[in-house]
């Protein structure tokens, strides 16, 4: 991990153009904490230095969010919708797996394997019957870092604003962001 010295954060504030003051406001810290970091009199917690980084980050444009690569458009089922219609979305749209969403709200997710591992005959079962653990939930002001980790370990993120779903992100869509 790497992580800027005081002069590695004057000199980047000073090339973005921006007074300790404008620095402090954005990090949401006071100005003589910032003046006496990058004087090296005191040590930042990681929290701090990571608020004081992440603002610079905002300041130079590089910070990407989650509404900068979310889906608008999801493709989901509901609980109470029989798998035969769940695999029929998932074929029509091409996915492999599918949020369930009840009233705006992640409450599960449905795969081509739980399907399989569900066994004979439940196309006319119910989605709440076969789902599997709903896909994690980020805010939209949520940091490709953010993201990037959860999809370290889940397929996909679903994106929330006020409780309700606006949007979902894949590992696909952040590659297609990379590239």
């Amino acid at each position: 991990m790497y992580l800027p010295t005081p002069q590695d954060l004057r000199e980047r504030r000073n090339a973005l153009g921006l007074t300790q003051s404008e620095l402090a406001d954005r990090a949401g810290v006071s100005q003589p904490l910032i003046a006496r970091i990058e004087g090296g009199d005191v040590d930042p917690r990681l929290s701090t230095l990571r608020h004081i980084v992440e603002a610079l980050d905002e300041a130079a444009g590089d910070v990407v969010r989650g509404r900068d690569l979310m889906q608008e458009t999801v493709v989901s089922v509901a609980p109470s919708d029989h798998v035969h219609d769940a695999v029929e979305r998932m074929q029509n749209a091409g996915y492999s797996q599918l949020p369930v969403i009840a009233d705006g709200i992640p409450v599960g997710s449905i795969s081509e394997s739980d399907v399989v591992h569900a066994g004979e005959d439940v196309g006319d079962s119910r989605v709440r019957e076969v789902m599997s653990e709903s896909f994690p939930t980020v805010s939209p002001d949520a940091t490709l870092e953010e993201i990037s980790s959860l999809l370290d370990h889940y397929t996909a993120v679903i994106v929330t604003e006020d409780g309700d779903t606006v949007g979902i992100i894949t590992q696909a869509d952040v590659a297609a962001h990379l590239s």
